[in-house]
């Protein structure tokens, strides 16, 4: 989803325009990777001094109530990320350090299953969780912490 459709949905379901929105989905868009609703409030609060937890952490919610964000959780803490432009379905591999993704384009439940009986499928998510390449050649994976793995 691009920066430019976030902001037209917004609209188009009621929600008013705020530069605190619009600066909170231009994060999301530049970053390649999950962040912490933490990362994204120190990052806003130069420009909004004032500026909640709470404020973030609703606005993270109806984001991603509209589709316009995903959501994962690693270290025990909610992450988010602008939602994928891939208009097929797909699944992603996570990085524990980084939080950078890489798309799955093979989705496994079709391996598994196919069609179940008895049994409407609406939704699922698979994730893989691992190192990137980058945080292994730059020597970070030694540093990881066994916390970083995602809870169920």
């Amino acid at each position: 989803m691009t920066v430019e459709e976030a902001l037209q949905m917004l609209q188009r379901k009621g929600f008013k325009y705020t530069g605190k929105r619009e600066m909170l989905i231009r994060i999301l868009d530049r970053e390649d990777r999950y962040v912490t609703a933490k990362e994204l409030l120190e990052e806003m609060q130069e420009a909004y001094p004032e500026l909640s937890f709470d404020t973030i952490y609703r606005n993270l919610g109806l984001f991603h109530e509209l589709g316009i964000v995903s959501v994962t959780e690693l270290s025990g803490e909610r992450r988010y990320r602008m939602r994928c432009n891939l208009p097929e379905h797909h699944h992603h591999m996570i990085c524990l350090i980084c939080g950078k993704t890489r798309e799955i384009k093979a989705c496994p439940l079709d391996a598994m299953w196919g069609d179940p009986d008895n049994f409407q499928i609406i939704d699922h998510k698979f994730e893989v969780y691992g190192y990137c390449q980058a945080c292994i050649d730059a020597g970070r994976v030694h540093d990881a912490q066994v916390d970083t793995l995602p809870t169920h």
